[in-house]
């Protein structure tokens, strides 16, 4: 349950008694189909799925095991839902999870669900979980989508507790962003609750079910930038307080009270931040609710992106550091080690002054004696480390004699490391899509005015945020047999970059993905224009894999690109 949690599939969000456009919601078609996953357990989001008048229809009857188009294979149904059906599938070319929804041919939102999808899968911005696929095959229609296991839903973030205001301000931006980029191309959401937000690990937030998850139940709205305002208004509001602004209790969060009508957010939780607040209440102006403060109403997700790039920025909270525990005083230092404890305050004790040692005629006797040894150890200590010196100078000046490092004896010094021949390289691709694997022998070829350069991705340093770069790339090289690697010398095209070089096991052959290369010979962090190593302890391995995971600005500076210009394997 908990991978279905935070995977790109379910469409089933409707918990509460109406959706946050009311208009939109009361024009769907839904059937009172009960919806069920793979464990049978009914799930939350479906319970309070709106009735309409039409007879439920039967989903898909699929099982596990099946294939669509000989390359996607169902794994595990998620959602059965008035005539479609979700599940967690396998593609077995590219082999990687994906989500699919699976609808009759001849079901009557069919056509909508597959010009929805193919409007979305033409948008291919990175904030939203990308269409694969949209298929009409064997009387059945499918929409093949990303599955994000490592994303968390906003569902189970709120859960957990409000945010912080810094966290809040990161979801109300990037989802207003990106619903603004979306309805420039006429595309709309409708159905934008908690289920449908996801938070990458490194803090991105995306959007799925862009126009398809309102396809599938038949949802249309007059207004659809109104009704997605309103809903990012409404995630805003639940983030700030862990409630639903809205009278019925929905999504895991409880509503507000009956009759109060819709207060603002630092009225209902203290140490809300009020420029928030704010712009919560703006979203969600409808229906008779005022913006607070006398601020306009945001109609549209451009008009909110704009309200929020216009606020001072809100900063991170510091990271708080536990204080370090009061410094306590030993007995020994309070002078009592070894003593008992001594009388009550006030009672005076007699001071016994003990004797000044060696005052006696034995102890002057032992002084001397001591001193004596003492001078004729010195003596003897100058006279061997002048006659050492002077065999050192004479053996230096013996011609033929071999310097030895002092540190390792009579070891001579380890000969310089020499550059390995390299059989061959390739892009590293673990998911199957290279990105410009004919220019891979330019990072070999011993000229650094050559290189293996990615194209510009926009948006995010890491590969534009893109599933198919979610490990990266880089190079692998092939040193045609295991050596004794003792440092590498890497040219990279663009300073900023990323990256790390890790190393296979002795006995990988092929390796293809992170795991098969176990060994780091330098950390993961920024590099500049070089990247440099020279190992403590030789290393045996055949293949060697200069990472990259995040690239730096280009030239035009709000796009991202790097690239390696010569790769250099030491021995």
């Amino acid at each position: 349950m908990a991978e279905r949690s935070t995977a790109a599939v379910d469409v089933a969000d409707n918990s509460g008694d109406k959706p946050l456009a009311a208009e939109a919601d009361e024009a769907t078609s839904d059937g009172a189909a009960e919806a069920q996953d793979a464990t049978g357990e009914r799930p939350q989001d479906a319970e309070n799925e709106p009735k309409g008048s039409e007879t439920a229809l039967p989903a898909p009857d699929l099982h596990s095991g099946h294939k669509l188009a000989g390359r996607y294979r169902l794994e595990e149904c998620v959602t059965r839902l008035d005539g479609f059906s979700s599940w967690r599938a396998v593609d077995e070319k590219l082999r990687r999870a994906v989500g699919v929804h699976l609808l009759p041919a001849d079901h009557p939102r069919a056509r909508s669900v597959l010009a929805a999808a193919r409007s979305s899968a033409l948008l291919g911005d990175p904030r939203f979980v990308q269409v694969l696929d949209a298929v009409e095959e064997n009387d059945l229609v499918y929409v093949v989508h990303e599955w994000l296991p490592d994303a968390t839903e906003l569902t189970a973030l709120l859960g957990a507790g409000p945010m912080e205001a810094h966290d809040a301000y990161q979801l109300v931006s990037q989802i207003s962003q990106a619903m603004a980029a979306a309805h420039r191309e006429g595309l709309a959401h409708l159905r934008l609750t908690p289920g449908a937000v996801l938070r990458s690990s490194s803090g991105q937030y995306r959007i799925r079910g862009l126009a398809v998850n309102a396809a599938l139940r038949g949802i249309t709205s007059d207004g659809p930038q109104r009704a997605d305002t309103e809903a990012i208004g409404a995630l805003l509001y639940a983030a700030l307080t862990q409630r639903w602004p809205y009278e019925s209790d929905a999504y895991g969060l409880t509503g507000l009270p009956k009759g109060v009508g819709l207060i603002p957010p630092d009225q209902v939780r203290a140490g809300v931040h009020r420029g928030l607040s704010e712009i919560a209440m703006r979203a969600l102006a409808n229906d008779g609710a005022t913006a607070s403060r006398q601020e306009q109403p945001c109609t549209t997700p451009d008009e909110l992106a704009k309200a929020i790039a216009a606020m001072p920025r809100i900063r991170p909270p510091e990271p708080t550091f536990t204080a370090p525990p009061e410094y306590q005083r030993t007995t020994y230092q309070q002078g009592t080690y070894g003593r008992p404890a001594g009388p009550a305050a006030g009672v005076t004790q007699p001071v016994v002054v003990p004797p000044a040692p060696l005052q006696s005629r034995t102890g002057k006797a032992l002084k001397w004696a001591v001193s004596g040894l003492l001078i004729a150890a010195l003596g003897l200590g100058s006279w061997q480390l002048a006659e050492t010196l002077l065999d050192r100078d004479k053996g230096s000046s013996d011609p033929g004699t071999t310097r030895t490092d002092p540190q390792n004896g009579d070891k001579p010094k380890p000969p310089p490391a020499v550059p390995l021949k390299i059989a061959g390289a390739v892009e590293f691709t673990p998911i199957g899509s290279s990105i410009s694997q004919d220019e891979v022998p330019n990072t070999v070829d011993g000229k650094p005015g050559t290189s293996w350069i990615t194209p510009r991705y926009e948006g995010f340093p890491n590969f534009g945020n893109l599933a198919p770069r979610k490990d990266g790339s880089g190079i692998v090289v092939d040193l045609g047999s295991v050596q004794d690697v003792s440092g590498i010398d890497v040219t990279l095209y663009r300073s900023g970059q990323k990256a790390e070089v890790l190393a296979a096991a002795e006995s990988a052959s092929a390796p293809s993905s992170l795991s098969d290369f176990p060994q780091h010979l330098t950390q993961l962090g920024t590099a500049g224009s070089n990247l440099k190593k020279s190992l403590p302890k030789p290393v045996r391995t055949r293949y060697i894999l200069i990472h990259i995971t995040e690239l730096p600005l280009d030239d035009t500076g709000s796009g991202y690109r790097g690239g390696i210009s010569e790769i250099s394997v030491l021995g």
